[in-house]
């Protein structure tokens, strides 16, 4: 059987976490109501220099909080930044962490470790004595300055010449000033989870002076991915089935079986290839996986500036057809084709193979239009900036749990009435998708309705990607 998730997990030597540099200003915080103080402060101390590590935006979904944050705070954490309200005092998650802080501090010898940063008058925080506190009670402006002379007193880590803000606290301050409940909601993903891959590639090698141009050709030829790498070929192919597809370029035999894992996470010095370029190699065969099993099925493929769409095509999805999703007793429906304005719609999807925080293929959502002349297939549109127009245009109105449905819809299509889509990499071996994407919760919800306007649409990298812009289409 193909390896189980649970050995794609990244694993953790004492390399790993004995490595990293303490370099990063650690926001400790209890509560989300101390996100908008962090949302405010964590640029600013970034626009002086300091590389700023907060749950609220430094965790990716998957991650696995707890452990990260734990790790973050032992491993990389030049000073905490403790978040002081009575809240502070009263949650135990929160003491916990500061007892890892009071450790860490005394491991690395620094009993100015952690800074308090005073919010509200209240109690003493555990363990803390009377560490004096950055006072931001009387005004965040002039807690701010004292905080940075105290940094520099204490000469924290920072890069001297080159100041980076990531803009995404500014994207999720916007975010947080949107009014919450406290009633958890279900979050959807657009996340295949990864469950199943080969144990490992096989490096065939030829036994004598074969044409490099010759065993390209073969390989970009044949009907599972081969990549030309090293003098060899590297593939999943048994060497009984690479010998009958090669032998008239030469003949090839079994040199060594790579583990897949290892060759993701570290590459493999034998064949010259880096982590990164063995990942990148990795990914292109999932990707040729992918197109095959899209092509197989019959659906549309379309070059988007992002990557290769499949959409549903009149074969498999009639325009205006509505095609049942979701659990039994829970059964929902989405059209995949219709009409509208004159001209199809045809929804689909770009799939990007991952390996961090854990193996999966991550979903963008693509509709595909064509003309309304009277035929299943519409008239094709190759003006780009027309193709473009559209989809700002139509889809402008497009729910958010519309286009989610949709590709609820369009993952039914593919996987029939099996939990699971089957790649193949090659005749005996796969790379297993589960076909329902990765499910999150979180604590609160909103009041807003379940809506974009439509340039939020057409940017939300989740649905319809990036934009393209006019540099694309030039005069």
């Amino acid at each position: 059987m193909p390896t189980a998730l649970a050995r794609l997990l990244p694993t953790v030597t004492n390399s790993d976490v004995e490595s990293p540099a303490r370099d990063v200003l650690f926001i400790l915080k209890a509560s989300p109501l101390d996100d908008e103080f962090t949302l405010w402060l964590a640029p600013k101390l970034e626009a002086e220099g300091y590389h700023v590590f907060a749950d609220i935006l430094t965790l990716q979904p998957g991650d696995r909080w707890r452990r990260d944050v734990s790790r973050a705070l032992e491993h990389r954490a030049a000073k905490v930044l403790l978040v002081c309200r009575n809240a502070t005092a009263d949650d135990q998650a929160m003491q916990d962490d500061i007892d890892i802080a009071l450790d860490v501090a005394k491991t690395i010898n620094d009993n100015r470790f952690i800074i308090q940063l005073k919010l509200e008058p209240g109690r003493k925080i555990k363990g803390l004595g009377d560490s004096i506190a950055v006072d931001f009670v009387r005004g965040w402006g002039e807690g701010l300055g004292t905080l940075l002379d105290t940094l520099k007193r204490q000469r924290a880590p920072k890069q001297a010449d080159v100041a980076i803000i990531n803009p995404n606290w500014e994207i999720f301050r916007r975010r947080d000033a949107i009014p919450l409940k406290n009633e958890p909601e279900r979050l959807t993903s657009n996340w295949l989870r990864i469950v199943e891959a080969p144990d490992a590639i096989h490096f065939y090698e030829p036994s004598g002076v074969v044409d490099l141009d010759r065993m390209k050709r073969f390989a970009a030829n044949h009907p599972f991915p081969v990549a030309v790498q090293g003098g060899g070929i590297l593939t999943f192919e048994r060497e009984d089935a690479i010998a009958e597809a090669f032998a008239s370029v030469g003949r090839f035999k079994l040199k060594r079986s790579i583990p897949l894992d290892r060759l993701v996470q570290e590459g493999d010095r034998k064949l010259r290839l880096g982590k990164q370029p063995a990942q990148n190699l990795i990914h292109v065969m999932m990707k040729q996986a992918w197109f095959a099993f899209c092509r197989e099925k019959g659906l549309i493929e379309y070059q988007f500036s992002g990557g290769s769409g499949f959409h549903a095509s009149p074969a498999i999805a009639a325009i205006g057809q509505r095609i049942p999703w979701g659990k039994q007793g829970d059964r929902r429906s989405s059209m995949l084709r219709n009409r509208a304005k004159g001209h199809i719609w045809q929804f689909g999807v770009t799939a990007l193979p991952n390996f961090w925080p854990f193996w999966h293929f991550k979903l963008k959502s693509r509709v595909l239009f064509a003309g309304d002349n009277g035929t299943a297939n519409g008239l094709k549109i190759d003006d780009k900036r027309k193709m473009h127009k559209l989809r700002r245009t139509i889809c402008k109105g497009w729910r958010n749990k519309q286009w989610y449905g949709r590709m609820l819809a369009f993952l039914e299509l593919l996987s029939g009435e099996s939990a699971y889509i089957r790649l193949r990499l090659s005749a005996s071996e796969d790379v297993v998708l589960e076909a329902a994407p990765i499910l999150f919760s979180s604590p609160v919800s909103t009041d807003l309705p379940d809506s974009q306007s439509g340039d939020d649409e057409e940017t939300d990298l989740s649905t319809l990607g990036r934009p393209e812009s006019d540099a694309e289409y030039p005069a």
